[in-house]
C-alpha cells in the first residue's frame, strides 16, 4: 500500500476511485473488486478510520488484492485530489451547493471525454455512515446522484463503487448489450423458411385447413408473414418439419 507523502499521480486513462474516511475494511476490500470487475484499478483511501493497511480489506479483496498492494492511502482529501483536474462526488442527498448534478451514466461519459482530453478524473465516496459531508463535495467540480427509493436513498459503498464503476465501462463502449447465443446451429436462409411455408400449406390444404376458398390467399398469407417474422434457426426448421411429419403419419395410423 502507497503511503502518500508527496502529491500523488493519477494515470490519465481511467478515473481515480477515492474512498473518502471508510469506516469498515470488508467494504474497502469489496470496493476494490467491484472496480478491478470493471477494469478500474487505481484507488485512493483517505483517512481510514481503523488504520491503513487493513486486513479485513485484503481478505474481503479477494482476486483484487492487488489494487489494495498499490492503493495510495491518502492523509486528507486535498492531498488525494492534488493531480485531478476533476471530480466528482457521489451522494445521495440534497445539498445547499451550486453545483452541476450528473447522472451514473452521464458522470461516467462526462469523465470519459475529460480522460481523453488529457485531464485527470476523481470519483469521490463518502463513509458508510453518513456519507460526504459538505465540506468534502466543496472540493468537487460535479455531484452524482443516482436515482434511488427516496425513502431508503441509502447506498453500501462497495454496492454505490460497482455502479459507477459499471457505468465506467459502458461509457467505454466496452458492454454488449445483447447477443444470441447460437448452441450450435446458424440462422435459417430464405429458401429454408420458404421450403418450410410450402410443406406446411401443403399439408393443410390436404388436411382441408384453407376454408372457405374465397380466404385462402389471405390465410396463406398470413401463414407466410407469421413464418418471415420468427427468428428461426435451421435446428428449428428441421424440428417443425419433423413435428408435421409425425403428425401426418400419426393420422394416417388411425
Amino acid at each position: 500500500m502507497t503511503e502518500t507523502s508527496a502529491p500523488p499521480v493519477l494515470s490519465a486513462s481511467i478515473p481515480a476511485i477515492v474512498l473518502v474516511r471508510p469506516q469498515m475494511g470488508e467494504n474497502i476490500g469489496a470496493a476494490a473488486r467491484a472496480m478491478w470487475n470493471f477494469g478500474l484499478d487505481h484507488m485512493r483511501v483517505v483517512a481510514p478510520r481503523d488504520g491503513w493497511p487493513n486486513p479485513s480489506a485484503v481478505a474481503m479483496a479477494s482476486g483484487a488484492g492487488r489494487l489494495l498492494d498499490e492503493a495510495q492511502h491518502c492523509t486528507d482529501l486535498p492531498s488525494a485530489l492534488a493531480d485531478c483536474d476533476f471530480t466528482f462526488a457521489t451522494t445521495a442527498r440534497g445539498r445547499d451547493l451550486t453545483k452541476p448534478v450528473y447522472s451514473p451514466e452521464a458522470a461516467m461519459k462526462l469523465a470519459a471525454e475529460k480522460i481523453v482530453s488529457g485531464q485527470r478524473v476523481a470519483v469521490l465516496f463518502g463513509p458508510e455512515r453518513a456519507g460526504l459531508e459538505n465540506e468534502d463535495i466543496a472540493q468537487a467540480n460535479a455531484i452524482v446522484s443516482v436515482p434511488v427509493n427516496p425513502r431508503f436513498a441509502s447506498l453500501n459503498l462497495a454496492q454505490c463503487v460497482l455502479l459507477m464503476s459499471y457505468e465506467w465501462m459502458r461509457a467505454q463502449g466496452e458492454v454488449t448489450h445483447e447477443v444470441t447465443e447460437m448452441a450450435g446451429t446458424d440462422w435459417a436462409k430464405g429458401a429454408e423458411i420458404d421450403h418450410l411455408a410450402r410443406h406446411y400449406e401443403d399439408q393443410l390444404a390436404e388436411a382441408g385447413f384453407f376454408f372457405p376458398e374465397h380466404k385462402t390467399a389471405s390465410m396463406k398469407l398470413n401463414l407466410r408473414n407469421m413464418w418471415s417474422r420468427m427468428p428461426l434457426t435451421r435446428a428449428d426448421v428441421q424440428m417443425l418439419h419433423g413435428i408435421l411429419r409425425q403428425m401426418v403419419r400419426w393420422k394416417e395410423k388411425g
